[in-house]
C-alpha cells in the first residue's frame, strides 16, 4: 500500500461539504477502474463510487448519489471526491482503490491497490 495517497480528510458539521484527493500517479490513466470505498469500525468496506478510468465512465452510489462527485484532473492525475451535505453517517475513514487488470470492480477484494485513507468525521 502507499502508492495511491489519499487526503483531504477531517472533521466537520453536518450539512458540511469535504474533498478527497486521491494522488494516483500512473493509476489514474492505466488502471481499468478506479473507486472510493468507506469503512467504519466492524463493518466491511462499502463502495461509494467508481470510475473506468479509459472511457471515464462513472457513478456514484445509493445514498450518496446527488450529495457525491466523483472526478478526475487528468494532467495531475488526481481523483477527487466531493462530498455534499455530509451527515453523521458519512463518518468513516474512506480509502481510494485501483484495480489494473480488467475485472469486476464491486468488491473490495476486487480491488488491488490501496491508499492509506484519509478519515472524515461529520458531527451532528
Amino acid at each position: 500500500q502507499g502508492q495511491l495517497v489519499e487526503s483531504g480528510g477531517g472533521s466537520v458539521q453536518a450539512g458540511g461539504s469535504l474533498t478527497l484527493s486521491c494522488a494516483a500517479s500512473r493509476y489514474a490513466r492505466t488502471s481499468y477502474c478506479m473507486a472510493w470505498f468507506r469503512q467504519t469500525p466492524g463493518k466491511e468496506r462499502e463502495r461509494v463510487a467508481i470510475i473506468f478510468t479509459r472511457d471515464g465512465s462513472k457513478n456514484v452510489f445509493d445514498s450518496e448519489k446527488g450529495r457525491f462527485t466523483l472526478s478526475r484532473d487528468n494532467t495531475n492525475d488526481i481523483l477527487y471526491l466531493q462530498m455534499n451535505s455530509l451527515k453523521a453517517e458519512d463518518t468513516a475513514m474512506y480509502y481510494c482503490a485501483a484495480k489494473t487488470t480488467f475485472g469486476n470492480c464491486r468488491l473490495p477484494a476486487d480491488f488491488d491497490t490501496w491508499g492509506q485513507g484519509t478519515q472524515v468525521t461529520v458531527s451532528s
